[in-house]
């Protein structure tokens, strides 16, 4: 399934079978292109056409770089500990696992290496070239300098060059500028340097974007690297990546206890055996005590818990339509205080929809129309698609089409029997586009479309109507839409006119175009507003358009906006100051889009970037987390990406930040379990050294305590819902670590206590039950204890019933199977002799379990009353 979606979003926009039906309208006479000769000779020069991959790490440096990971290392330790006790098949487990995590890391740096070769793919279209006087179709990385280039709608182009002759031609270049709407491309033969990407009526044209109208012939100026999409892909080779938080975190949780536990691990066995004689028995004890005590303290949780947690959350967000590329990406997204969004096909559609027809005295906003479309605007959208392409792939005229469908397929203002007798096609000079349809009775029906200006000029309007309509393109204009004028004319058939500057028509109305805001966008960005997350806008679009989309959105102050001209005359200090108080960035470049997240950076902020363009993808690996489109994304930006939303629904970004919020805070709650329960195992295992006692916990135990803590930390943990207040609390502090002190100290009181319990439990049983019997009894205490510990860390805001009410089958499992792996230990005498472990009377079990169980409810308490004294909300 995820192939087959894999392969739609990276389909080229038109079938090979739409692209042979092409108009023959262009002249190529003069065009004899390169030789062949001299064709593979500038390619020898120059190189192919293709971007170069940097230094690619092969699978045993990466290998390498995993396993230098503290939390590897800690684990093979901890597995080599366990062959020593002779527990091969704990160890056979446990280095089992170091490979899996291994692999699954090593799998995720290889993906991360396919972001260039993505953008090779893309930059390295088939080509369709004039060599030799002749047309050739040859591999894109195949174009050298000098080529003659023939382009048609639906092609990308594959290298950038200068347009030499040309029909209509329009191109897609939002891959490179982020804008919507196609941009005209002016024919010139004495153009010799490229322009910058964007703006209507330039020659230049340029590698990977996409040609949505007419034909050209362009000369290639620039192949591979020296391109505009090779010097982004430069760009992208340099951005680096940053351990996450978690992983820097956990990173240090390790390398702190595996020091705790070597130095204790030593200690007890000197101590052990200078206390009591230094012979062999009593060292071989000694180091018993000492294995012991390594096993109850060796972090070997942690980087479990961190990859248990992390991959099902990727499971589990993919429920929301998230691909999880880089699984730690998860747990800092829950971290974002700003999401940097671009306008175009995030907030948007990335899909031009007819919003308004505006005729004199009436307008009309389809948004709001009911089946019936009023009569006065009929006409206007009848001429409005006779002034289009039959079978468009401009977004625009598609746009009208399918209006068209809507309102006017039960009307008589659809004419599949007229033909079309002429075109007036739009020019530098005229803005405008001009249809003649045979009509029948020797009459010619004229249709024109265009820039409102344009327009009126073939219209010859009065000087009032002229300021009237003015006003009106202003009105719609400021709404952030697409206006266009339209026209009509009647003619004769022998009355035609040659140019379109001496047609006379009577102007009709205005039609204003949108790309919507998604429906589900003012919701997203409120909620995240709620959860203390800025929401900032990066276009390459308008100023007006800008405004208008970021207020539809519900962005706050939207109209403080800051241009890409305004930021180059920053320098980075101001813009990090000036960063802080606007949320929308128009007319925005590349280059522009790292810089905005460098100051985000520099200003301590967490920063999470979408995007689904070629120049996103710099922004995106520069970010903290990068999120990407997938549906209409491209293959480089899913590739520099963290996250890929699937269905390209921003509120999936929301669902992605709650999701990682909750892994968060379960982490914690697992990591004060895990410090929780480790220091009564500690404390159990020193004291008998300390205090001259026989041993309390031998190996067998530790091993029991170990089958009930791993899947308590990893299953129980994993599985807990998120807190109430996960989207109404503000983003954790950046320079937050995993365990804050104040948790630390709540961990370590919960172990505290639970071992104060153990003890007093050994003591009182001792003097009338005798050492095996207490022993088991302080087991038994301590098991409880355990258990628990978990009730109470699944919610750090409800209590012990609360939280009881939330369902969680993994608890019950682990509750079930730890009290009957415990009563037969305790009532079977081979398992008693196992554990070494003296037959229990009476109330002697009941009461051990009690005390356990009361270990933990000072605890409840402190939940009680920090949620009576804590505000309204938090």
């Amino acid at each position: 399934m995820l192939q087959a979606w894999a392969q739609r979003i990276r389909g080229d926009p038109m079938t090979a079978e739409a692209r042979i039906h092409r108009p023959s309208s262009l002249d190529l006479e003069g065009f004899a292109g390169l030789s062949e000769a001299e064709a593979l000779l500038r390619l020898a020069r120059e190189g192919p056409n293709e971007l170069p991959s940097r230094d690619r790490r092969g699978f045993l440096a990466i290998a390498w770089e995993v396993a230098r990971e503290p939390m590897f290392i800690m684990l093979v330790a901890a597995g080599a500990l366990y062959l020593l006790m002779g527990e091969h098949g704990d160890a056979a487990m446990l280095l089992g696992f170091v490979f899996v995590v291994m692999g699954i890391t090593i799998i995720q740096e290889r993906r991360t290496e396919h972001a260039l070769e993505a953008l090779r793919d893309l930059s390295s279209p088939r080509a369709l070239v004039i060599r030799d006087g002749r047309q050739r179709r040859i591999p894109g990385r195949e174009v050298a300098p000098g080529d003659i280039l023939v382009l048609a709608e639906g092609d990308r182009v594959p290298a950038d060059g200068l347009l030499r002759a040309g029909v209509h031609l329009s191109v897609d270049e939002s891959l490179l500028t982020g804008e919507s709407v196609p941009v005209r491309k002016a024919v010139s033969a004495e153009a010799r340097a490229m322009a910058p990407p964007g703006g209507d009526d330039l020659p230049s044209v340029f590698s990977g974007t996409l040609v949505t109208a007419g034909q050209g012939v362009a000369e290639v100026l620039a192949t591979g690297p020296r391109t505009e999409l090779g010097r982004i892909g430069r760009a992208l080779q340099q951005v680096g990546t940053e351990a996450t938080f978690l992983q820097r975190e956990t990173g240090r949780l390790v390398r702190t206890f595996a020091l705790l536990s070597l130095g204790a691990c030593v200690t007890v066995v000197v101590l052990y055996a200078l206390t009591r004689g230094g012979d062999f028995e009593v060292w071989k004890e000694g180091l018993l005590a000492g294995i012991a005590l390594a096993m109850a303290t060796l972090p070997e949780e942690f980087p479990v818990v961190l990859t248990v947690f992390l991959a099902l959350g990727a499971w589990r967000i993919s429920r929301h339509r998230v691909l999880t590329r880089r699984m730690p990406a998860i747990e800092t997204l829950g971290a974002a205080t700003v999401l940097c969004v671009d306008k175009t096909g995030t907030l948007t559609l990335n899909q031009m929809t007819l919003r308004r027809l505006d005729v004199e005295g009436h307008t009309q906003d389809l948004a709001t129309t009911g089946p019936e479309l009023p009569e006065p605007v009929h006409e206007l959208m009848e001429y409005a698609i006779l002034a289009s392409r039959k079978d468009p792939f401009d977004p625009m005229e598609r746009a009208l089409h399918a209006a068209g469908k809507t309102w006017l397929m039960e009307t008589e203002h659809l004419h599949p029997d007229w033909s079309l007798a002429r075109e007036y096609p739009l020019t530098p000079g005229l803005l405008a586009v001009t249809h003649a349809w045979s009509c029948g009775d020797d009459q010619v029906a004229v249709a024109t479309k265009g820039a409102p200006e344009a327009v009126m000029d073939l219209c010859h309007l009065p000087v009032d109507r002229q300021a009237r309509v003015e006003a009106r393109v202003a009105e719609l204009a400021s709404h952030g839409l697409r206006v266009l004028g339209v026209a009509r004319g009647r003619y004769g058939a022998a009355d035609l006119p040659e140019g379109h500057h001496d047609l006379d028509l009577d102007f009709v109305g205005l039609l204003g175009l949108e790309d919507p805001v998604r429906s589900s966008v003012p919701a997203a960005v409120a909620e995240c507003r709620t959860a203390g997350i800025r929401v900032v806008m990066v276009t390459g679009d308008y100023p007006a358009t800008a405004v208008s989309i970021a207020r539809q959105a519900g962005l706050p102050h939207p109209e403080r906006v800051l241009t890409g001209p305004e930021l180059n005359r920053m320098s980075d200090a101001v813009l990090a100051a000036r960063i802080r108080e606007v949320n929308v960035f128009a007319r925005v470049v590349p280059e522009q889009k790292l810089r905005l997240v460098a100051a985000l950076k520099a200003n301590r902020e967490v920063v999470a970037m979408t995007g689904d363009g070629v120049n996103d993808a710099p922004a995106l690996k520069a970010a903290h987390i990068g999120v990407a489109m997938g549906g209409r994304g491209t293959d480089v930006a899913r590739e520099a990406a963290d996250l890929v939303l699937l269905d390209d629904d921003f509120s999936s970004i929301v669902a992605a930040v709650r999701m990682g919020r909750r892994i968060f805070d379960n982490i914690c709650k697992a990591v004060a379990f895990i410090l929780a329960v480790h220091i009564p195992i500690a404390g159990l295992s020193l004291l008998p050294v300390f205090l001259g006692w026989p041993l309390l916990l031998l190996p067998v135990h530790i091993v029991f305590l170990e089958l009930v803590i791993d899947p308590s930390c990893t299953l129980i943990f994993e599985a807990e819902a998120a807190e109430p207040d996960v989207m109404r609390r503000p983003p954790r502090d950046p320079q937050e670590r995993l365990f804050s002190l104040r948790a630390t100290g709540l961990a370590v009181l919960q172990g505290i206590t639970a071992l104060a319990a153990c003890v007093a439990v050994y003591l009182l049983a001792r003097p009338t039950h005798g050492h095996d019997a207490a022993r088991a009894l302080t087991f038994a205490g301590l098991v409880a204890s355990f258990l628990a510990i978990i009730l109470a860390n699944r919610s750090w805001s409800r209590s012990i019933l609360g939280s009881l009410r939330s369902p969680n089958p993994a608890l019950w499992w682990v509750l079930g199977g730890t009290t009957a792996c415990l009563t037969l230990v305790l009532a079977w005498p081979v398992a008693q002799r196992l554990f070494h472990f003296a037959p229990l009377h009476g109330l002697d079990v009941p009461l051990a379990l009690g005390v356990g169980f009361a270990s933990i409810l000072w605890f409840e308490a402190f939940k009680l009353l920090r949620h009576r004294t804590a505000p309204a909300g938090g």
